[in-house]
């Protein structure tokens, strides 16, 4: 951690991908930070002080930031920073900015934009996933590379940026498992969905005693009894994995999380045990 007390950086941005660029500004913007803003990759240390002047030079955008306040790599967001469209050159009001309101041409994806934001949800655990799939399907008929494929070079290559990337949020954002490492992530602390959590010998014992009554269920009924039990751990898990999150509790989080991972193992488990009766 390192702070500075006036420090003016010119960056070279490359041709692509052109996600932190915008429009000159004649002034400076105010950065905020909130806890569900992704990391941005241009900073190189954790944390800056104030008077840090940022402009990324391209032939498309620039981007100029003011700030006084000391903020983490992993909180900056442009939510609050003026973007301009790389074509028209008109302020873009909205965050993310998928399209110009002006010209209509497609804009780039913007760096330090959180899932949450792609995909217009709450920033909680528990977030509304019917809403999530419906802004996922009015997202990827409006950004779909086919609807540009007469259009420019530029736009196309946009359009399939944030095809990807709408993708990405919505399949991160779906499962509660990968959700809350994302979440984890936003705080800090950062996982893959496929990394060894850990759990304690004690709750091990319980998964292989519930593993060997699933392997030796004879009936449907009795598979599916496990099932409804393992959806009511998996329900009790969500609400205090929430509850941990809001908190802030990063390391009670990871634990429930464990849980949570074996338990939806479980759950997988069922589905393929009761497909064996039909």
């Amino acid at each position: 951690m390192f702070s500075v007390s006036s420090l003016r950086t010119v960056f070279r941005a490359a041709p692509q991908p052109r996600w932190l660029v915008t429009n000159r500004l004649s002034g400076s913007a105010a950065v905020s930070c909130s806890a569900h803003c992704v990391s941005t990759s241009v900073l190189k240390k954790d944390t800056w002080d104030s008077n840090f002047n940022f402009r990324a030079l391209g032939k498309e955008r620039e981007l100029f930031i003011s700030t006084k306040q000391v903020c983490s790599r992993r909180d900056l967001c442009t939510s609050q920073v003026k973007l301009s469209c790389w074509k028209c050159q008109q302020a873009l009001d909205q965050t993310p900015s998928f399209f110009c309101m002006s010209c209509k041409v497609v804009q780039p994806p913007e760096e330090g934009i959180s899932f949450f934001q792609i995909m217009d949800c709450d920033y909680t655990f528990t977030l509304d996933t019917q809403k999530l799939q419906k802004r996922y399907l009015q997202l990827q008929r409006s950004l779909h590379p086919d609807n540009f494929s007469q259009n420019s070079v530029r736009e196309q290559e946009y359009s399939e940026s944030h095809s990807a990337l709408v993708n990405k949020a919505y399949k991160t954002l779906l499962k509660p498992l990968s959700r809350g490492l994302y979440m984890l992530e936003l705080k800090g602390m950062r996982l893959e969905e496929g990394t060894d959590l850990g759990a304690d010998s004690d709750f091990l014992m319980e998964l292989m005693e519930i593993n060997e009554a699933l392997d030796e269920a004879q009936t449907p009924e009795e598979a599916n009894k496990i099932g409804q039990d393992t959806k009511g751990k998996l329900a009790d898990l969500t609400e205090q994995i929430d509850a941990a999150l809001r908190e802030g509790e990063l390391q009670v989080s990871k634990a429930l999380l464990a849980q949570m991972k074996y338990y939806a193992n479980i759950e997988e488990k069922v589905k393929k045990k009761l497909s064996e009766f039909m």
